[in-house]
This record gives C-alpha cells, sequence and structure tokens, in this order.
C-alpha cells in the first residue's frame, strides 16, 4: 500500500486532470461549435460529427498516451468503455433532470442511431477476437495482438457512418444546433480557442492517466479497473456539458445525438488510433467480454426506456442512474477481490 503522501498527490492529479478535461472540452466543443457555423456544416454534422467528436478527444488523448507512453492499451480500453457506459447511462438521465424532468426522442435516434451503435459495438469485439484468434501472444488462448491491420477496419465503418449521416442531412440545413450566429463568428479567435483546448486536453490526458496508473500500482489492482472509473469519468465531462446545454436549450435530439456519436467515435476511432499509434495493442478477452457484455446490457436498458413513448422521463432517468451505481458497485467488488469477472 502506498503513504498517503502519494494517495493524495495521485488524487489531486485525478481531480486536476478531471477539472483540465471539463475546462479543455467546453472549450472545443464552443470553438468546433463556432467554425461548424461559420463553415456552414449541417446541424447533424455538428451535433452528432463535431460536437461528438470534441467532446470525446480526451478519451483519444488519453488512449493514445496510455499506449504510447505507459504502453498501457488496457487503460484505453478501459477510459473508453468506462466512458460509453457513463455515456449511456449517467448523461441521458442528468440532461433528462436538467431539461426539465424529460428528454423527448424520435425514430431516428431509436432507430436509425441505435443500430449503428450496436454495430459498432459489434465491430469492436471482433476486432478483438481477431486479435486473439490470428495473433496469440505468450501461448495463451484468450490474449492477442492487435495490428494496424485490424485495427484499420472499425476507421472504415465510421467513415461509412459520416458518410450516411452527410446524406442524411444535406437536404435539412438548418441553424446551427446551439444556436451560434455565424456572422458573428471571430474565426481566427476560435481557431486559436481550438489549439488551446487541445494542448489544455493532452494535459488532462496525462494527469489521468498517470493517476490510473499510480493507483493500479499503489492498490496492486489492475489499472483497467482504474481506466473505467478515474479515466472514463474525467474523460467523460465534456460529453456532460454538450448534452446538458443541449437539453437546457430544448434541443433534445442534439443531446442525446451526442451521446451516441461520442460513443461510437470512441469505439471505432479512439480506440484504433491508439494501437496504430502504438504500432500494435495486446488485449485481453478475460478483461474485455465482462465489460462490453455489461455495455451491451446497459445500452439494451437505455434504448428499452427511450423507446417507451419515445421519451426519457424523469423516473426513467432515476432508473438509469442506479443502473450505474449497480456498476460501479461491481467495479469496487472487484477491485476489493470480492468478485473476479474482469482478468
Amino acid at each position: 500500500m502506498a503513504s498517503a503522501f502519494t494517495l493524495t498527490l495521485l488524487l489531486g492529479g485525478a481531480i486536476l486532470g478531471a477539472g483540465l478535461a471539463f475546462r479543455g472540452g467546453e472549450l472545443l466543443v464552443e470553438a468546433a461549435d463556432s467554425l461548424g457555423a461559420y463553415y456552414g456544416l449541417p446541424p447533424v454534422v455538428q451535433g452528432a460529427v463535431v460536437a461528438a467528436v470534441g467532446s470525446s478527444f480526451p478519451e483519444l488523448a488519453s488512449t493514445v498516451i496510455a499506449s504510447v507512453r505507459y504502453g498501457a492499451f488496457e487503460i484505453g480500453v478501459g477510459a473508453v468503455v468506462g466512458s460509453a457506459v457513463f455515456n449511456i447511462l449517467v448523461i441521458p438521465a442528468v440532461s433528462a433532470l436538467a431539461g426539465g424532468g424529460s428528454l423527448a426522442s424520435n425514430r431516428d435516434l431509436v432507430f436509425k442511431e441505435a443500430q449503428f451503435y450496436l454495430l459498432s459495438v459489434a465491430v469492436v469485439f471482433l476486432a478483438f477476437t481477431l486479435a486473439v484468434v490470428y495473433d496469440p501472444r505468450g501461448g495463451d488462448s484468450l490474449t492477442g495482438t492487435i495490428t494496424p491491420g485490424v485495427a484499420v477496419f472499425p476507421v472504415l465503418l465510421y467513415g461509412l457512418y459520416i458518410f450516411i449521416q452527410y446524406h442524411d442531412t444535406m437536404d435539412n440545413r438548418l441553424a446551427s444546433p446551439f444556436g451560434v450566429d455565424p456572422d458573428a463568428v471571430n474565426v481566427e479567435r476560435e481557431w486559436a480557442r481550438l489549439m488551446l483546448s487541445l494542448v489544455v486536453i493532452v494535459a488532462s490526458a496525462e494527469l489521468l492517466v498517470r493517476a490510473a496508473v499510480g493507483f493500479g500500482d499503489a492498490f496492486g489492482t489492475s489499472a483497467f479497473l482504474w481506466g473505467l472509473t478515474v479515466v472514463a469519468a474525467g474523460t467523460s465531462l465534456p460529453d456532460t456539458f454538450v448534452s446538458v446545454v443541449a437539453a437546457r436549450r430544448g434541443n433534445a435530439d442534439v443531446s442525446l445525438a451526442n451521446v451516441l456519436g461520442s460513443n461510437i467515435f470512441a469505439l471505432l476511432v479512439v480506440l484504433p488510433v491508439g494501437v496504430l499509434a502504438a504500432g500494435q495493442a495486446v488485449v485481453s478477452l478475460r478483461t474485455v467480454v465482462p465489460m462490453m457484455g455489461f455495455l451491451v446490457a446497459a445500452s439494451v436498458v437505455f434504448f428499452a426506456v427511450l423507446r417507451t413513448e419515445m421519451r426519457l422521463t424523469r423516473r426513467e432517468a432515476y432508473l438509469l442512474v442506479a443502473v450505474y451505481i449497480g456498476f460501479l458497485a461491481w467495479l469496487v467488488a472487484e477491485s476489493l477481490g470480492i468478485t473476479s469477472y474482469v482478468g
């Protein structure tokens, strides 16, 4: 067990990293939306792609840093999966409560976006499985190496997602979903804010990943578990900001589209980029399967409550929060050795 001083430093670094992730993500999303409005991007591209990619940049930075600097790709996987669970359960609930107690939906979100999101989960799991089947590591039948050739397939699927989103909105160009007036945009200032936000986010990612590694060493637990909690929660703050702001402005579609778009980007782009940056990465199905399984279960609960009356009510929001608390309780049980599903 590490000293109290060391644990205090790690906790302080995690809190500072989360704060920087929130502020950096806030700056990035605001700048990206202003630039999107200035350059006339369609609203769904701004909401489900630009805002989603911007608010997911902390996960991207964390995964690359964990893979390249620390050789700990599992922290990136934990951050992405943990963030996806947080996004699908907590952010819609908070957005519904902040938006007056409910959050309206529509069939495009429930069916089209849901199908592509679940397809993204399946493709990522397939990539992990291919790594284990065709490139096993160290004689372990459940551990394999993800090569760039395997990692590129999810990225290609994300290209299809962009293609579909773009063509679905070409005939429906509306105002910016966040109410940005293109004529009032100072384009030089917004590009400067965008660059500053990237620097802040990279710094936050370094602090969060360092905290996850430190906590893992201090408590003798898997860094993957800390990636699922510390890094995931910290990097999800920008997504929370985007969705809550959209919900308060009465734009429920953008609020929910950001959640799904962020998860799709994290699964199809963030994880593969981590592999490509490191050259290759080791993955264990013992670790991945339980977490991916919970992500699927959480997604089923989310889409089920969203489908009822095409609205997320206050009671359903509390249900989603309760499911996430159950998720955290499970992770605590794993870290204490009470359960051992995560290898």
